[in-house]
């Protein structure tokens, strides 16, 4: 009888053939709360966030025998992966109707000022690379690897992602603002 082998904090595992169920099971447990949190700041959406994490994690399975060493940054890549082939459809669940919705309060209308409406106007290969390089604190060459493209390229998609941040209208400050601070060209 052979014991299952236990997932580190870092999430490595060496499956073996008669423990690879158990493998999978120990690093599902240990490791999908982290995988959700990356896969909800991929869609800002908990139910696709969910599902896209459900989607990797089953399509890990079936390669789990072939997995040397952590198997956490092959799932992250196999994650942007999906996430990237899921915004490439045509379909985006939007139906048609005879009237538009009205909106339920004249705040609905009015435009929230907070980072996740600025973060859902960049394109998602930014999104992507902001989320992977800020928010899970991957360094370049791993957010390279999961995003699938070279360390330069990473580096001007968040380049190119923070100057659109910068300018976006959701983060604006305006001068009235108390907690503005003034720069050389506000003093009086």
């Amino acid at each position: 009888m052979t014991t299952p082998s236990v997932v580190d904090p870092g999430g490595r595992v060496e499956p073996q053939p008669e423990t690879t169920s158990a493998t999978f099971d120990d690093f599902v447990a240990a490791r999908s709360r982290a995988l959700l949190r990356t896969a909800y700041l991929l869609t800002h959406d908990h139910a696709l966030a969910e599902d896209l994490l459900q989607t990797a994690l089953a399509k890990a399975w079936f390669s789990w025998h072939r997995i040397q060493g952590e198997p956490e940054p092959y799932v992250r890549k196999i994650l942007v992966n999906t996430y990237a082939t899921w915004w490439r459809r045509k379909w985006n669940g939007e139906q048609p109707t005879e009237r538009l919705p009205e909106s339920a309060s004249p705040e609905a209308s009015a435009e929230p000022t907070d980072l996740w409406t600025a973060m859902e106007r960049l394109p998602r290969r930014m999104r992507a690379a902001i989320v992977l390089r800020y928010f899970e604190d991957l360094t370049e060459a791993q957010t390279a690897d999961a995003l699938g493209c070279s360390v330069g390229t990473v580096k001007s998609q968040t380049s190119k992602a923070l100057a659109k941040l910068r300018i976006d209208p959701a983060l604006a400050v305006s001068p009235s603002d108390p907690t503005h601070a003034p720069d050389d060209g506000d003093l009086r």
